[in-house]
């Protein structure tokens, strides 16, 4: 399998992804329903077609899909993933992302640029913020040379790609690079996307959980260069005094 830094993969032969797309095109398109699939797509502003499966009945499915397989390794996370990238329906990228999140810790840093290729590819926030705080963040925590990527993601003209930066420590606890938290909020307080100003307010939000102090002092010093979402989003969990 190769994938260059600009995103460009083809997915591993793997006998296990054979089996389980085998079985999950089956069980998917078994339970289709057009007419919560219209909706549903109209609710993510026509990022892609749906099967219209609701969330807990596609986990269940998946669950039965899964039944029995044996535990993947990288390359069989990496053809699954791309191929259920490959196909139109959004429900089988959700398939993807859930089975990812489950496994990220048998990836390799080297993962890292098939992250990315799902990331770029039909970006919405309903892919990319999972994969940001689930997989990319666990790829980081486990190589933390990883930082310097985020380095660059952060700086990327890509939003997906910024916002992945942002969101990347949500999970991070008392584990959280404060200094790299408040610095990639900074290098992206004007950006005039709503994806980075929520981003960057969800960002702080969620660290006063962990240290609120830290984040009222960084917003007295520097809340002036936030937009009001960024800001209000970030006093949700401490309050504004």
């Amino acid at each position: 399998m190769t994938v260059t830094a600009g995103g460009t993969s083809s997915a591993p032969h793997s006998v296990l992804a054979d089996t389980v797309l085998e079985r999950l095109t089956v069980a998917y398109e078994g339970a289709a329903d057009p007419v919560r699939a219209a909706g549903m797509r109209a609710y993510m502003k026509d990022v892609a077609p749906f099967l219209g499966i609701p969330t807990p009945e596609r986990r269940a499915l998946s669950r039965t899909v899964l039944a029995g397989t044996p535990r993947p390794g990288e390359d069989d996370l990496t053809a699954v993933a791309l191929r259920c990238w490959a196909l139109p329906q959004r429900e089988y990228q959700y398939f993807a992302v859930d089975y990812l999140r489950r496994h990220t810790a048998r990836c390799s840093s080297a993962f890292l640029p098939v992250t990315r290729r799902l990331i770029v590819t039909r970006p919405w926030w309903d892919t990319v913020d999972l994969l940001a705080a689930h997989v990319v963040g666990g790829l980081v925590t486990a190589d933390p040379r990883l930082t310097a990527v985020m380095d660059d993601w952060i700086a990327d003209d890509d939003l997906w790609l910024a916002r992945t930066a942002l969101l990347h420590q949500l999970r991070y606890k008392d584990r959280t690079d404060t200094d790299r938290l408040f610095a990639y909020c900074l290098r992206q307080s004007g950006h005039p996307d709503f994806f980075i100003r929520k981003a960057i307010g969800w960002s702080l939000r969620e660290y006063p959980k962990t240290d609120p102090d830290a984040v009222r002092a960084f917003l007295a010093r520097e809340g002036d260069r936030f937009a009001p979402l960024s800001v209000r989003e970030a006093l949700k969990n401490i309050g504004a005094g």
